[in-house]
């Protein structure tokens, strides 16, 4: 029986339009811009000037900040401007252009390292100066996900890849497979840990059998079939999935014995030891109905997404609605300037949206936001605590244990954006805790 949480909704998923489809590599960009913030945590600094010369793999912005991880050049060229430019958080952030020279000349800080041979310190150093986060959308320093202050027994390579749409995680599964596991070896090393997890959604079977064939496979790992269902992809909830532990309210994963990487963090991390080679390449699905051919693609950090658009054959017309991520969870776009960073997993695009909040009703009492909630929260009540900014009783209803998943929105009957009411309390609420824990002495 295929391992679950409570709650969730099992939502229509639009893989099929993707899921078949190979990676394949774009043909050169003449321009690529790199985003001085691809990571949460320390904002970076330039460490090249305009005019200066790149290299693939090249450092060229970077935090003294614990909290950090650096970007490097994906392409070699001449460093054109330094400016804020759009990112796909809807902001204008502090950028890096690199003109593409097409010879894609590599540094020579890139080389193959055995990490069986290195101490637990270097390899984490290895894996912070390769500039790995999260990239499956957090973005979280992965150097720092596997420095736990809480004894772990549980190291999980998150392949749920839950929500609709997006099939790049499952390509890895399908063409990476080998890479996937050695990064999960790296981890189990510098977590102390000989046995290694791998959560996949039963609607991904033939990734389940190809990462059963690799050649990296072995007995003290072991491949968790998952429900379909989302959020099964959410850290909380793979880890109540795999391991049957409760991550506690306000405590991290590591906390419940567990620590979770994405499925293109796994390649990453392995990628970074068998050649060297930082973060700066990665698989993105584009997809949705306006999409003339949705497509995976292997890119390459700092590509426009238009540039992208373009090689799927462009628009059928004009679509509605634009999303870096996932449907679910992802932000919608005012326009296709923004560059790939190491965070981006898809980019959709539709024709009509799916569902909009023009036409609020008047709640029905259903309690259908309250069954299906991952984090078994009171999304009705939460969401009537903001109308009235009501921080204490928000507060007091766990506001700040909401994962921002988005299916209280998408089940409610009434079509109540309960989503973005709690959004927009959430930080009030954190504020007022910060500020209590200042007079506190805390």
């Amino acid at each position: 029986m295929a391992a679950t949480f409570k709650g969730g909704f099992h939502i229509r998923d639009y893989k099929e339009l993707t899921k078949d489809i190979e990676t394949h590599a774009l043909p050169d960009c003449d321009v690529h811009i790199f985003p001085m913030r691809q990571h949460i945590g320390a904002p970076l600094k330039a460490i090249v000037n305009v005019g200066d010369k790149v290299t693939v793999g090249q450092k060229i912005a970077d935090s003294k900040e614990f909290v950090s991880a650096p970007v490097h050049s994906s392409v070699s060229g001449t460093v054109t401007d330094i400016k804020p430019y759009f990112h796909d958080s809807g902001t204008m952030v502090d950028s890096i252009f690199v003109e593409n020279d097409k010879i894609y000349t590599v540094s020579d800080s890139v080389r193959p390292r055995d990490y069986k041979t290195m101490s637990r310190e270097k390899i984490l150093s290895v894996i912070r100066e390769s500039g790995i986060v999260g990239m499956g959308g957090a973005g979280f320093p992965t150097h720092i996900k596997l420095s736990p202050k809480a004894k772990v027994d549980y190291v999980i390579v998150n392949g749920a890849e839950c929500e609709p749409y997006i099939t790049s995680d499952h390509r890895y599964m399908l063409e990476n497979a080998d890479d996937i596991i050695y990064g999960l070896k790296v981890a189990m090393k510098v977590l102390g840990l000989d046995k290694g997890y791998i959560g996949i959604e039963l609607n991904k079977k033939n990734g389940i059998e190809s990462l059963k064939n690799s050649n990296e496979f072995e007995g003290n790992i072991h491949i968790i079939e998952l429900k379909t269902k989302y959020p099964q992809g959410a850290e909380k909830q793979l880890i109540k999935a795999v391991t049957g532990r409760h991550v506690p309210a306000g405590k991290l994963p590591s906390d419940s014995g567990a620590v979770v990487i994405n499925i293109a963090t796994s390649v990453a991390i392995a990628t970074a030891f068998k050649t060297g080679m930082p973060a700066i390449e990665k698989n993105v699905t584009i997809s949705g109905d306006a999409v003339n051919k949705p497509s995976n693609f292997r890119v390459r950090t700092g590509i426009p997404v238009s540039f992208l658009i373009e090689q799927a054959c462009g628009f059928k017309e004009t679509p509605q609605k634009i999303i870096s991520g996932g449907p679910m969870m992802g932000i919608t776009q005012y326009n296709l300037d923004y560059p790939v960073t190491k965070t981006t997993s898809s980019v959709l695009a539709l024709l009509h949206a799916q569902k909009t909040y023009d036409a609020e009703a008047p709640c029905i009492r259903c309690g259908k936001c309250v069954e299906h909630c991952p984090m078994r929260l009171m999304p009705l009540k939460l969401a009537a605590a903001s109308k009235k900014d009501d921080l204490e009783t928000a507060e007091r209803y766990n506001v700040l244990e909401c994962i921002e998943c988005g299916l209280c929105s998408y089940i409610c009957p009434a079509n109540k954006n309960l989503l973005q009411h709690i959004r927009m309390i959430k930080p009030e609420v954190m504020k007022k805790k910060r500020e209590e824990s200042v007079r506190n002495g805390k």
